[in-house]
């Protein structure tokens, strides 16, 4: 019988169809990367999602985030997302999160209700904080690296976060999780050498930033969010 899983169903099976219906997928991050990564596993059946995410949709975001348009912004982007989601998917399970992700906010997740994790965040701690949350709930794992201030999507690798090399973010992932004793971590990162963007106030007309805006395009972080729903959708049909 058709339905709109059936162009997936002939490349994964029916048996691996039920295992993705029956997978509860948490995704912390909604934005440039885990925007995409989102729908595409709402695309390919996932019966449950939990989105985690405390931001709102900025007229900034509309040049890469698929949830950005001028009619969301001011939205939340987990209430964006949830409304994709079960206009794809209305027999889909959507739980979402008004969360900043951190080590102080941990304690609000039990990781070992997840069948796999995303972690699609840009702070550091976050992200430590979730691959710890993660292995010591024996929940899978994928983190993203940097996808700012690249113009090459085809140089993102997936591989073991110690064998990554260039991406500055993974460097700084490297040091923290040998702190930790964890020694290992499936990553998705950039071979790519970040460009320097050109300074935020000469484009913004505004002088008082504390700190360089990343560049990033529509053509990137997305690349980069359907590389890792691809290798969650891999790892649970061949768990």
């Amino acid at each position: 019988m058709s339905n709109q899983f059936l162009r997936t169903e002939l490349l994964f099976g029916s048996k691996n169809m039920e295992i993705f219906k029956n997978s509860r997928v948490a995704v912390f991050g909604v934005g440039g990367v885990g925007g995409y990564l989102v729908e595409a596993l709402a695309r390919s059946g996932i019966g449950t999602l939990d989105l985690i995410d405390n931001d709102k949709v900025s007229v900034t975001n509309i040049n890469r985030q698929i949830v950005a348009t001028f009619k969301t912004v001011g939205k939340y982007k987990v209430d964006v997302a949830k409304e994709r989601i079960l206009d794809i998917n209305p027999n889909a399970s959507v739980n979402i999160h008004k969360t900043f992700f951190l080590p102080d906010t941990a304690e609000e997740f039990d990781f070992s209700e997840y069948d796999y994790v995303v972690d699609a965040i840009d702070t550091v701690t976050g992200k430590i904080e979730i691959v710890v949350q993660a292995q010591n709930a024996g929940v899978p794992v994928i983190s993203s690296m940097g996808a700012g201030n690249k113009l090459n999507p085809t140089e993102f690798e997936v591989c073991d976060i110690y064998k990554t090399s260039v991406c500055p973010l993974a460097k700084v992932m490297r040091g923290e999780l040998r702190k930790r004793g964890i020694k290992k971590l499936k990553v998705v990162y950039s071979k790519e050498t970040p460009l320097t963007p050109f300074r935020s106030e000469e484009l913004c007309g505004d002088n008082n930033f504390k700190r360089q805006i990343p560049g990033s395009v529509a053509f990137v972080p997305s690349v980069a969010g359907l590389i890792i729903a691809g290798e969650v959708l891999k790892d649970l049909a061949n768990n």
